[in-house]
């Protein structure tokens, strides 16, 4: 006889009771991801349309900005004092506060709709009156406000909500999914949860979807074929290193001591005229332009990008210029980033430097630099290194890029001991206590 056939299994299908609480979770992520990166999309398009009329007021009034930059300083953070005061500056370390609060309503003093609408309008402002200031910090906060906003809309109070936006907010910023990753791990995290992870990265898929639907595949400075041959040339890398490790420490120690209130009068004069210091900060960055031929004003992307194909025509006051410049918008009170500003000045210290070391494509010493500089401002090298590789799609370059972010994040330390967002993010404590400190 022969045997009975096995029972056929049957296909179990999971209760709804499963799904829909998984589903629930995971439909915030995605649609918060989708439109942080259509807000930063149009971010980047408000930003360009500011830079170029006032490139165009200056064409015409070469003089204006003598008056429209301390006008613009004051009226905006006038605006931010009055209206949003946790907008002002570049949003990440607001958005780092948020995270390590556990009051909601801590968390939307910090990245509430109502602040991620003001960051964008007094960012454009800023812009639009010179300001050397990025637009990517922004972005962060703006992203972690819209998700913090989903979490709401959906009823669904999840941790990494937070985190996820930023992430986003790089990656849709940069076009560098890869980097808004890392970021949102390495330097507002500083740590790694598995419960979050998949979250974070459906969060950034969402987000580098949407801009490369909307934009294309584009590398964000364009490709820069350029490799580092063997030899003498390797010199650059320690030396970019430690002389941008070392000048970004140095922007970021200044950055917090100013946070911090500068001792006896001074810092008094600054803490009860907060709007006629930001005037006077708008008049330091038009002299800084003058310093440098007018090439300070803005993000300094055109400036960077010019640099990666080549061009050695920056001035050479543009490196310091360009940093003091955006340390004063910086403490200014008003609104802007440091991610763009600071590859611009990596960039012309990488012009600065080209004469003194052995001969290389200036293009490849520009890599170097922007990633060194921007890795000694956060002190997050994997972060600075994905960065620029990522807006290079330079692979030859990768090993080099990567250890002159390493030296460059150890010198910044030996002048900054914290970074500088995290150093940042404590004056947005609340008022009654400090904040917890992170993972």
């Amino acid at each position: 006889m022969d045997p009975e056939p096995p029972p056929r299994r049957r296909l179990s299908v999971p209760s709804h009771r499963i799904w829909l609480p998984v589903l629930s979770r995971r439909v915030p992520f995605v649609v918060g991801g989708l439109s942080v990166g259509a807000i930063a999309i149009a971010m980047a398009k408000l930003a360009d349309g500011a830079q170029e009329a006032f490139a165009a007021l200056r064409e015409a009034w070469p003089l204006a900005p003598v008056l429209v930059t301390p006008a613009g300083f004051g009226l905006s953070a006038w605006l931010t004092r009055r209206f949003a005061p946790t907008a002002g500056g570049s949003g990440i370390p607001q958005v780092i506060a948020a995270m390590r609060e556990a009051d909601p309503a801590a968390q939307s003093r910090l990245v509430s709709l109502k602040v991620a609408a003001a960051k964008i309008v007094l960012l454009i402002l800023g812009l639009l009156c010179g300001a050397s200031a990025g637009r990517e910090g922004p972005t962060v906060q703006v992203g972690a406000a819209a998700m913090a906003a989903m979490g709401r809309l959906a009823r669904h109070r999840e941790p990494g909500l937070l985190l996820a936006g930023s992430a986003a907010g790089v990656a849709a910023a940069f076009n560098a999914p890869l980097a808004g990753l890392i970021f949102g791990i390495e330097e507002m995290s500083r740590s790694f949860e598995v419960r979050t992870s998949g979250l974070i990265l459906g969060t950034v898929i969402a987000a580098g979807f949407t801009s490369l639907a909307i934009l294309g595949d584009y590398a964000y400075f364009g490709i820069t074929p350029e490799v580092l041959p063997l030899g003498p040339a390797w010199v650059a890398v320690p030396v970019a290193g430690i002389v941008c490790g070392l000048a970004g420490g140095l922007f970021s120690r200044g950055i917090v001591a100013m946070s911090q209130g500068l001792p006896g009068r001074p810092g008094a004069w600054i803490k009860a005229h907060p709007v006629a210091f930001a005037v006077l900060c708008g008049l330091g960055v038009v002299a800084c332009a003058f310093a440098a031929d007018g090439t300070v004003f803005g993000t300094g992307y055109a400036q960077a990008q010019a640099v990666l194909r080549g061009d050695a025509g920056l001035p050479l006051a543009f490196a310091p210029a360009k940093l003091v410049a955006t340390a004063l918008s910086s403490v200014s009170g008003i609104p802007g980033g440091l991610f763009s500003p600071s590859l611009a000045v990596g960039a012309g210290i990488a012009r600065d430097l080209a004469p003194l070391l052995p001969p290389m494509p200036l293009a490849v010493l520009g890599v170097l630099c922007m990633a060194a500089y921007l890795a000694g401002v956060v002190q997050a090298p994997l972060t600075s290194f994905v960065i620029v590789a990522e807006m290079t799609s330079d692979h030859a370059l990768v090993v080099p890029i990567m250890l002159s972010s390493l030296i460059a994040s150890q010198a910044s330390r030996l002048v900054c001991p914290d970074g500088v967002y995290h150093a940042l993010a404590r004056r947005f404590a609340a008022p009654d206590r400090e904040l917890a400190p992170g993972p």
